[in-house]
């Protein structure tokens, strides 16, 4: 992997534990030269995550809509950052950039950034790793959740495994790098409902 997009809040949380896994990816990144692609926001564990991989000597590139850089949450410092006019436009570019997601704990629009790419990679129009930076077991009840949708019949178990999950920053990357993609159909056969 040369590039990672990163999902995460804008927030901090309330515990400095998810600030410190953001600045241990972002420390990660810099150092293996792996360029960070992320929302290109200055605040919370964006902000974390990108500075720490600039100190960290790394590329990192910033995808923002212009309304969000005039609220004066755009990172200013990035390696570059593009300018889109729509939410849609910025997670398209970042997919495109990427060779690989990580979702660190956030709200409302990680886990619309984390189901967007999770369903591109269930329909087939990504095939590259998406991982799950499961700090303080933030991520657990949507875990349970993708349980359930299995249990009632409306996902495939291999479309969950599709999810790569760690509490380690390095062990999730070294789980990301050796993944393969694996082909399942989307669809179920009436017969199997």
């Amino acid at each position: 992997m040369k590039s990672v997009c990163v999902f995460c809040g804008s927030s901090s949380g309330s515990d400095r534990v998810f600030a410190e896994a953001a600045i241990d990816l972002g420390t990660l990144l810099g150092k293996n030269e792996i360029e960070l692609i992320y929302g290109g926001g200055n605040i919370g564990l964006m902000g974390e995550v990108a500075d720490a991989a600039l100190a960290a000597g790394g590329k990192v590139t910033g995808v923002i809509p212009h309304f969000l850089w005039e609220k004066e949450v755009g990172h200013k410092e990035l390696t570059e950052m593009k300018f889109v006019d729509t939410m849609h436009e910025r997670k398209q570019i970042m997919a495109d950039l990427a060779d690989g997601f990580i979702a660190l704990p956030g709200g409302f629009g990680t886990l619309d950034e984390l189901a967007e790419i999770l369903t591109w990679a269930q329909l087939g129009l990504v095939s590259k790793p998406i991982g799950l930076l499961n700090v303080k077991d933030y991520f657990q009840p949507l875990r349970n959740l993708f349980d359930n949708m299995v249990k009632e019949g409306f996902l495939k178990e291999a479309n969950v495994n599709m999810l790569l999950v760690d509490k380690s920053v390095q062990a999730l990357i070294d789980i990301m790098t050796r993944y393969k993609p694996e082909a399942v159909p989307k669809w179920l056969d009436r017969n199997q409902i």
